[in-house]
């Protein structure tokens, strides 16, 4: 065998020690290449194993520098073992990250299709670089091209489990126009080591989609932990821990007001929150819509600013009355913890559709500083079973400075 043979056969035997994905049938393997850029070899695996195959982005450590949309994958079982790290390139990801719709938001990766999995294993570790995004966001709240970490997408019949997210861009995640999503076992942290806060960083965001269930998730986060938005029914969250959140929330909805924006059919049950801003509300603006049939039960939280919350007009605090969006058929049970301030409950609802079947059963809310809590109530059914200690005024914020 004369050299320059030697040196071809070298060559190909060397080849699977670098960078790249390799077909075998139906199976994609994705392994890091220690370069600049891993997404063109995981959007390969996608193109060739994304319909009817698998995909094994193998363990070790992975660069992402380019948005990643894939939106037909069909019967494709994704698993994801190493840590994927996107790039603290702004200028980049402001330019391109992916249109989502929603108050103009975007994302960096997302995916679609019908029936697929995307499994962790509890080793995917998706780190989004965040402390440059909260550095540069300045505690500002929704950054032009800031983009979501991870975004299903008009995904039908789809399991996603465990895995990790570290210092996420922006919102953790976000589902849309979306049916019968499960998403189990998640691991989510946003934190700040600077003077800038991690404002926005979401744990989840529901919209337009429907049959979606969230189960074992803990989020330490800079705003709303679980958020159903508008067009979300038949959801179900169980057995999550959220800290430093908005905790279990509805809302926002009714923006713009010419939209109707409907919710229904929530269950929220076995929730505990820490040091959160609330622990289970509805916020909406002045629009249109409904609200209709949600349960917060079996809520347990420590030192939360205003744990159970109602306003037609969140942020603005004003036109409250002007809302037509209805709540009604909402249920609190067995929910027990710490106030922050001496307030267990605002409850504004619109004048113009005032809230209709509101029922509170075993609830329990005590200032962490000791003493009686307030409940504040307006506007509201007056056989809800909660002892409204006093009127609450329209425009009552949803976090409190101090005692009322």
């Amino acid at each position: 065998m004369n050299i320059p043979m030697i040196c071809q056969l070298l060559l190909i035997f060397a080849l699977p020690a670098f960078a790249g994905m390799v077909k075998n049938g139906t199976l994609c393997t994705v392994t890091p290449s220690g370069g600049t850029d891993d997404s063109p070899s995981i959007m390969d695996a996608f193109k060739q194993c994304g319909q009817n195959g698998q995909i094994s982005i193998e363990e070790g450590d992975y660069t992402i520098a380019k948005v990643m949309d894939v939106l037909n994958l069909k019967n494709c079982d994704i698993s994801i073992k190493g840590k994927l790290t996107w790039t603290d390139d702004i200028n980049y990801w402001t330019r391109n990250s992916i249109s989502v719709t929603y108050a103009q938001r975007s994302t960096a990766f997302r995916l679609g299709g019908d029936t697929f999995s995307v499994q962790g294993h509890g080793k995917a570790l998706f780190f989004g670089n965040g402390q440059k995004w909260y550095d540069v966001n300045k505690n500002g709240s929704n950054m032009a091209g800031r983009p979501i970490s991870f975004t299903l997408w008009k995904a039908k019949n789809v399991w996603v489990d465990g895995i990790t997210w570290r210092q996420p861009q922006f919102w953790h995640t976000f589902v849309a126009y979306s049916e019968n999503v499960t998403m189990t076992n998640l691991d989510m942290n946003a934190t700040s080591t600077s003077q800038w806060n991690t404002v926005n960083t979401d744990g989840t965001d529901t919209w337009n989609s429907k049959d979606i269930t969230i189960k074992n998730w803990v989020v330490k986060c800079g705003d709303d932990c679980i958020s159903i938005k508008g067009n979300s029914s038949n959801v179900y969250v169980k057995n999550v821990t959220c800290y430093e959140s908005g905790a279990a929330c509805i809302g926002s909805l009714g923006n713009p007001s010419s939209t109707p924006d409907y919710v229904d059919n929530i269950l929220f049950e076995d929730f505990t929150a820490i040091h959160s801003s609330n622990a289970a509300w509805i916020k909406t603006y002045p629009g249109q819509g409904h609200v209709r049939n949600v349960t917060f039960r079996n809520f347990r939280f420590t030192d939360v600013n205003q744990p159970i919350y109602i306003s037609p007009c969140i942020y603005s605090y004003s036109n409250c009355d002007g809302s037509r969006l209805k709540i009604s058929d909402i249920t609190w049970e067995n929910v027990t913890g710490t106030s922050r301030y001496n307030v267990a409950a605002g409850i504004y609802c619109s004048k113009s559709v005032p809230c209709t079947g509101l029922k509170f059963k075993d609830i329990d809310i005590k200032p962490k500083a000791g003493g009686t809590a307030k409940v504040l109530c307006s506007n509201m059914n007056s056989d809800s079973g909660l002892g409204c200690t006093g009127t609450c005024p329209a425009g009552w914020k949803q976090q409190l400075s101090g005692n009322a």
